[in-house]
C-alpha cells in the first residue's frame, strides 16, 4: 500500500510516502515475490509529475509486480478533481493490468473511468463503504446486505466503534438528516442492534 495519505503514515515512512520511494517499493516487490507464489500488487497515489508516477511503476513491474491500483490524487489532494489522464498514462505505460481509483459511487461512475482511463479494472474505496453492494448494481446499500453485515459483525465480535461507524456510512442514503442523527449518537451495539430491528426488521441471524 503506497497509497494512505494520512499523516501518521508519512511520518512512518509508508502509505503514500513510498510513493515518492520507486526504488524501495520495487526491492520490497522482489523481496515478497521471493517470498510467496502469491501475486503481489502494489496501490499507489500520484506523484505531482507524472514522470516520477511512471518511473516508480515502471520499477514495479520490472521487479514482478503483477497488476497496479492508482488513486488518481497526490497525497495532499483529498476531494479534488481526480487526474483520470496520469491514469491513462499509467496505463499506457505498463503490460500488467492497471486498476483506476478515485471517485467511484457507481457503476456508472465505474464505466466513466473505465472509458476515460483504459485500464483493466476499476476500485472503490468511499463508494463501497456507503454501499458495499455497489458493484451488484444497487444505488443504494440493500437491507439484505446490511443483514449480512450484521451477521458477519456478530459471529465476529467487531468492536461497537467499527460496527457503528460502517452502519452510519452503510445507511447514509436510507435514513433522513434526522434519523441519521439519532442513530449516529447510538452510545452501544444492543443500542444500534435495538434501533435495527425497530426500524429495519434487522437482528443478528435474522
Amino acid at each position: 500500500n503506497c497509497g494512505c495519505p494520512q499523516g501518521w503514515a508519512w511520518k512512518e515512512g509508508i502509505g503514500a510516502k513510498l510513493s515518492g520511494e520507486p526504488e524501495l517499493v520495487a526491492d520490497m516487490v522482489r523481496s515478497a515475490r521471493g517470498r510467496t507464489h502469491t501475486p503481489i500488487a502494489i496501490k499507489i497515489r500520484i506523484q505531482d509529475d507524472p514522470r516520477e508516477t511512471v518511473e516508480l511503476v515502471r520499477r514495479a513491474e520490472h521487479a514482478g509486480a503483477a497488476f497496479v491500483a492508482v488513486h488518481g490524487r497526490t497525497r495532499l489532494e483529498r476531494h479534488s478533481p481526480v487526474h483520470y489522464d496520469v491514469i491513462r498514462l499509467v496505463k499506457e505505460s505498463l503490460g500488467v493490468p492497471v486498476v483506476a481509483n478515485g471517485d467511484v459511487f457507481s457503476l456508472d461512475d465505474a464505466a466513466r473511468v473505465r472509458e476515460l482511463t483504459g485500464v483493466d479494472g476499476v476500485m472503490s474505496a468511499r463508494g463501497m463503504l456507503s454501499n458495499p453492494a455497489m458493484f451488484a448494481g444497487h444505488d443504494f446499500t440493500p437491507l439484505a446486505c446490511v443483514q449480512d453485515f450484521v451477521d458477519v459483525a456478530m459471529a465476529t465480535g467487531m468492536v461497537n466503534r467499527l460496527f457503528h461507524h460502517h452502519l452510519m456510512d452503510m445507511l447514509e442514503h436510507v435514513l433522513d438528516k434526522v434519523e441519521r442523527r439519532v442513530f449516529n449518537t447510538l452510545p452501544s451495539t444492543p443500542a444500534v442492534l435495538d434501533y435495527l430491528y425497530e426500524n429495519f426488521g434487522v437482528t443478528p441471524g435474522g
